[in-house]
């Protein structure tokens, strides 16, 4: 086997400038996919049936769709139908469909996370002359995000991974980089081998953070 170490060593710094590519688009995206995941969640619990099964419906097919497809979908096939998207970049395509998947699965993490905060505080903080906003925002909510963090750190995890879907519709990040540099060096293996750390060591990295987060809030374990 012949593996070119000096080839290998010298890709990191060449594919380390994509990263804050990578980053931006999964931070904004999980940003956004939070804000929309707890929406829905806060929706659904009031349980009406309209706007439940509208919301269900939304989840089934967010989280069917792979997202290569669902990329596609939004960056070829919307501005087909709506022509004033022709102007849509190619990472703003990419930050909307992960917004809209990941929120789909936040959204349940977040249901659940609600779910499991004892309803005992909610009629305790009305009985008390809090209103039902004023419960959810100082009781109800504080309790369910704590309880939430180690699935939602789980899904940015996932996203961070997942972004490299990007490439597909010409965002240039972390595997985009990678293919660049085998289009001259035909080197496939290092390259893609030293992409492939450089996504495990950005993982590792936020992991740490976040257990150091957990701890720190005294996170229950669910994993």
């Amino acid at each position: 086997m012949n593996f070119n170490v000096n080839y290998f060593l010298s890709v990191f710094p060449q594919i380390l400038p994509y990263l804050p590519v990578t980053l931006f688009i999964t931070i904004i995206s999980i940003m956004f996919a939070i804000i929309f995941g707890l929406a829905i969640a806060l929706l659904r619990s009031n349980k009406i049936i309209i706007i439940d099964s509208f919301f269900a419906l939304f989840i089934s097919l967010f989280r069917g769709i792979p997202s290569v497809v669902l990329l596609f979908i939004i960056y070829y096939g919307l501005p087909q139908i709506f022509p004033v998207l022709k102007q849509m970049g190619a990472t703003t395509a990419a930050i909307i469909c992960f917004s809209l998947k990941y929120s789909s699965y936040l959204a349940e993490i977040f249901r659940a996370s609600l779910k499991s905060v004892d309803q005992g505080q909610k009629e305790a903080g009305i009985t008390v002359g809090l209103s039902k906003i004023q419960v959810y925002r100082g009781i109800i909510l504080p309790q369910a995000m704590v309880n939430a963090l180690p699935n939602a750190g789980n899904m940015f995890i996932s996203l961070l991974k997942d972004s490299s879907v990007a490439f597909f519709v010409g965002v240039q990040e972390l595997l985009a980089s990678g293919k660049m540099l085998t289009a001259n060096s035909f080197l496939y293996f290092e390259t893609y081998l030293a992409v492939g750390i450089d996504y495990w060591l950005t993982v590792v990295a936020y992991s740490w953070i976040q257990k150091q987060l957990e701890r720190k809030l005294n996170v229950p374990y669910h994993r």
